[in-house]
């Protein structure tokens, strides 16, 4: 299974990190069934992220083609003012650092990612995966509506009203769009994939050696509706 997490400008560091780290690990537990890269709408680059203009290297072009998994990650920077929506860019030329996040994930739908990643969903041999603000990357481009989703707390409304079926969740696993929540919530996400494409041993190993355990349940659209308590 080959992943590629997609940087763009603003990113933030821990949503890349961590599933990078979890994957990685989980290639090394395997014995090379994982393999995980950097990459960018651009191609190879240095990408410069929200947080303190820290920069990673995309050491390519995102592959919409390429068999696996292409994740998505939210942006860092200010929580931002009501009147400073996705898609409407006040903060032309500012600094990352000092962008809000609304604009820095509006910035996104001006490049070649939103194509990208329609072109990602199309692809039956690609899942497409999100942590926190990166879902709502995907909803603002279209790609989410009547799926089933989730994002940072603070983002669930948004993605409601562009025809998502928010649910407040750590993880969302909708077959071929999996979601993951606040920042933190990467870590879960990663590991929840290495469970389901390569098994629980795997999975579970990494887990040992992260010390980390796993947050709540991985919701599905799956069995009864539960009665209101």
């Amino acid at each position: 299974m080959h992943a590629q997490i997609v940087l763009f400008d603003g990113f933030d560091p821990l949503d890349v990190i961590a599933p990078y780290e979890v994957l990685h690990a989980g290639g090394t537990a395997s014995g090379g069934l994982v393999s995980v890269e950097l990459v960018s709408a651009e191609g190879p680059r240095e990408v410069v992220s929200g947080t303190g203009s820290l920069a990673l290297r995309a050491t390519a072009a995102l592959d919409p083609a390429r068999p696996g998994l292409v994740l998505v990650p939210g942006a860092s920077g200010r929580v931002g003012e009501p009147e400073e929506v996705p898609g409407h860019d006040f903060g032309a030329g500012q600094p990352q650092q000092d962008a809000s996040i609304p604009v820095l994930l509006g910035r996104t739908l001006t490049t070649e990612l939103p194509a990208l990643l329609a072109a990602a969903m199309e692809n039956p041999e690609v899942t497409v995966c999100a942590v926190c603000g990166g879902s709502l990357v995907l909803a603002m481009a279209g790609l989410l509506e009547g799926r089933h989703a989730t994002t940072h707390h603070m983002g669930l409304d948004m993605l409601d009203a562009t025809g998502v079926h928010a649910v407040r969740a750590r993880v969302v696993d909708d077959g071929d769009v999996v979601t993951g929540a606040g920042v933190t919530s990467g870590l879960d996400l990663a590991l929840h994939l290495l469970e389901r494409e390569v098994g629980p041993r795997i999975a579970h190993a990494v887990e040992e050696m992260f010390a980390h355990e796993r947050r709540g349940i991985v919701w599905r659209d799956q069995g009864p509706v539960a009665a209101a308590f």
